[in-house]
């Protein structure tokens, strides 16, 4: 696909260098999920129930060879007011294993974007809540992230992507783990700053403009393993069903009020 032939510029000196979010959304956009539409405003979810009118469920395809899963819209739901992601074992297609990822329909621009996550664990998975666009949306690949690599689950690897050039990973740390409970990430973006935050505390602070975004992005979780980028994610085992947790996701546009207290919103100058 000529997404993959874009996305894979990715292993170095056997190391893998780059993100790989991008590729999944590049493939997405391939299958079947809608072209960008409006740009959207303020938002809260809880995951009290599923917004089919906000989300759009990835399903039927995977995002390369590189993944060892099928998108499968039976591995997400909203429970108990949160959203459940589940990596499993469940051959489809042409891949033994199943998992799960979530779209925004619309776009958003400058803002704060922060989700209340409890990754899932197992070397060779990867937790991502991130943000997208690319060609099928006649616009750059632009892309802002928070991944949490199962090799090492007291981290999480930010990123950014601006007109497809990647290589800003930076390593936060994620104190008691990532998996273990619920952790705040957020990231506030702005046209000459972009600041990473874990918990509330500031992780990377990006002011170079070439290393800035500039197009309105949809929003993104994905759960999903790979048996082949053992440098970066750690080398595949599978240890049974694994499960990453959305306790809240919201988007606050820049110049409106911040929308619960907890909010990075709520403290900034």
């Amino acid at each position: 696909m000529k997404s993959l032939q874009i996305a894979i510029p990715l292993v170095a000196a056997g190391l893998v260098v780059a993100s790989l979010s991008f590729v999944s959304a590049a493939i997405a956009q391939e299958a079947k999920p809608p072209r960008e539409g409006e740009t959207g405003g303020s938002f809260v979810d809880n995951f009290d129930g599923l917004d089919l009118k906000r989300w759009y469920i990835s399903d039927g395809w995977s995002n390369g060879d590189h993944q060892n899963c099928i998108w499968s819209k039976r591995n997400l739901k909203a429970s108990n007011g949160e959203l459940e992601m589940v990596f499993d074992q469940r051959l489809i297609k042409d891949r033994e294993y199943a998992c799960a990822e979530l779209q925004t329909r619309k776009t958003f621009g400058y803002g704060t974007y922060e989700a209340r996550v409890q990754s899932a664990q197992g070397s060779g998975l990867n937790s991502a809540f991130f943000t997208f666009i690319g060609p099928r949306d006649k616009k750059p690949h632009d892309e802002i992230d928070f991944e949490v690599l199962g090799k090492n689950l007291n981290e999480v690897q930010v990123n950014q992507y601006v007109s497809a050039k990647g290589g800003n990973e930076k390593m936060a740390d994620v104190p008691g783990g990532a998996q273990t409970k619920f952790n705040d990430y957020a990231f506030v973006w702005q046209k000459d700053r972009l600041r990473f935050y874990v918990n509330g505390a500031l992780v990377n602070d990006v002011t170079d403009p070439a290393k800035l975004p500039q197009n309105p992005q949809k929003i993104f979780f994905s759960l999903w393993g790979t048996e082949k980028l053992n440098d970066w994610m750690g080398r595949f085992h599978y240890d049974g069903p694994q499960t990453m947790r959305v306790d809240r996701v919201a988007f606050t546009a820049e110049g409106d009020k911040c929308q619960f207290p907890e909010s990075v919103a709520c403290k900034l100058n």
